[in-house]
């Protein structure tokens, strides 16, 4: 067979996506930090969009049509039935009847026949019905809160790291400048937690001072706040805090020169080193667990990031559920179609005009994929809290196992979409701020054949037989795997012992000898 150059025609069927519905995935699991850098970068690059600021971009004002995208809310959701009914404008999976169409599609307009707020409000009709929204339903980000009061967020003071907590403490303190420069040195070799576990050998050649001024700034230093600071170990930081408490006395220096048999919770030895009782060793005790180890620690040199959740959900009067998106965690992203239609009629060249064409079309699909990204996230939560139930009204130990899968099935969605739905996602409810994902567990059987249990309620209930055990009957895991299935949740004791220590609760062992020198 003789090998030589041809032409051929195939047919073949692949899938493709297109860049923009890749970044629409993409957007999905984005969080809020995340994606207001990326709009950023939009507005960067893309002269045609800008934010809407309060009531701004309505489609009667100028300056763009309404892509503003507030708080969305889904009510009717009947607690007897289980389901959401079709007369509060939800279809039958739980959501608003919105369109869902691909992201990848060409839209080479700004304005949609039916608006988010239109469609869904004419879907919804009459009372009880809310959709994505620009009004501050969202309680201006806050779970029950109204426009007036400022957020949590707003009334953290600005605490002062570390360094420059003991830099303005030193200028206090010491007044000779030779020994502001020691101190400001050994200042700046402090770790975060207070220690100074530097090398401090060649500091008196490298400023040019006796070594004998380094050691006696030190000693100043080590009697400023917070008590415990510069010290060189663990052992020396508590000996500073029990001498400004005036109890460093020879029985508790012996405690501190031997911390290694408390960690190792020897109380025997402890007793024979230290020449005291059991009564005396407890308080001991005591004492040292009431002091703080790192003390630097107290001055964080990171701001405190506070979790804003994405989706709101709060009990209804007749007692349903209502799923909110928060109006705060939104992008409210404009499209200003007068600064277009400007440039458009003063544009000449062929390049000036693709690039104004390719901006429109751009800062549409944009508009377009923050609408879907928002009503996809009102359509997994709806979901999550519809299969949730028992959770919402009872508590953790009626949290359902439910896996990505389950979600997918029910609205008709891709297991890989809801993963990404519920990344970095919170959900604010009347138990607390969950992630998305604590609603997903895996499943343990039930002992007696019927429903099994979600593994996070098992780990609630472990926790509960745990604080309401006996001190002097202390509950091994082999005892507890019997109190489990006689509850019918049918488990094995390695699985109690990971469980366990994945919630840091030691063992029968260590809880009997806390439990029996707190006594």
């Amino acid at each position: 067979m003789a090998l030589s150059p041809r032409l051929d025609l195939r047919q073949s069927q692949q899938l493709v996506l297109t860049p923009q519905l890749q970044q629409a995935i993409k957007l999905l699991q984005m969080a809020n930090l995340e994606l207001s850098g990326f709009i950023e970068q939009e507005m960067e690059r893309n002269p045609l969009l800008e934010l809407g600021e309060g009531d701004k971009g309505g489609a009667d004002e100028p300056g763009g049509d309404a892509a503003d995208m507030g708080a969305g809310e889904i009510s009717g959701f009947d607690s007897e039935s289980g389901v959401y009914g079709a007369d509060a404008g939800m279809d039958g999976s739980g959501v608003v009847g919105a369109s869902d169409a691909p992201l990848d599609a060409d839209f080479s307009v700004n304005v949609f026949d039916d608006g988010p707020n239109d469609g869904i409000a004419q879907a919804a009709g009459g009372s009880g019905q809310l959709g994505l929204s620009g009004g501050n339903s969202g309680g201006s980000g806050r779970l029950g809160g109204n426009g007036d009061e400022e957020g949590f967020e707003q009334n953290l003071s600005d605490v002062p790291d570390l360094r420059t907590h003991l830099n303005r403490e030193m200028q206090l303190l010491i007044h000779d400048a030779a020994d502001r420069m020691i101190a400001s040195n050994l200042i700046d070799l402090v770790d975060e937690a207070g220690y100074l576990s530097a090398d401090l050998s060649d500091m008196p050649d490298r400023l040019g001072v006796e070594p004998q001024d380094v050691d006696r700034v030190l000693a100043l230093l080590k009697g400023m706040e917070p008590t415990g600071v510069f010290a060189r170990d663990l052992a020396e930081c508590l000996a500073l805090q029990l001498k400004e408490k005036d109890r460093f006395d020879p029985c508790m220096a012996k405690l501190v020169e031997n911390l290694h048999l408390l960690g190792r919770r020897d109380l025997a030895a402890l007793k024979r080193v230290c020449g005291v009782d059991d009564e005396d060793l407890a308080q001991m005790i005591g004492e040292i667990r009431a002091l703080d180890p790192k003390p630097g620690l107290a001055f964080g040199s990171e701001e405190t990031q506070t979790v804003v959740p994405d989706v709101f959900v709060r009990r209804t009067p007749e007692g349903g559920w209502t799923v909110e998106l928060n109006s705060e965690t939104l992008p409210r992203v404009l499209v200003n179609q007068h600064y277009f239609s400007a440039l458009s009629s003063r544009a000449s060249g062929k390049d000036d005009k693709q690039f104004l064409s390719d901006c429109l079309s751009n800062a549409n699909w944009l508009v377009k994929a923050l609408d879907q990204r928002a009503r996809t996230i009102l359509k997994v939560s709806t979901e999550i809290v519809r299969q949730q139930e028992g959770f919402f009204t009872h508590g953790v130990r009626h949290l359902r196992p439910l896996t990505l899968r389950d979600i997918a099935d029910t609205i008709e969605m891709h297991e890989s979409t809801v993963s990404r739905v519920t990344s970095a996602k919170f959900m604010a409810t009347n138990r607390g701020v969950f992630e998305l994902k604590y609603f997903f567990t895996s499943a343990i059987q039930s002992s007696e054949g019927g429903d099994s249990h979600s593994s996070e309620s098992v780990r609630d209930t472990i926790r509960a037989l745990i604080n309401a055990e006996d001190p002097k009957k202390i509950l091994s895991d082999d005892r507890i795997v019997e109190l489990l299935k006689a509850e019918g949740i049918d488990i094995a004791r390695r699985t109690v012992a990971k469980y366990r220590e994945a919630m840091r609760i030691p063992s029968s062992v260590q809880r009997r000898r806390e439990k029996r020198m707190s006594a």
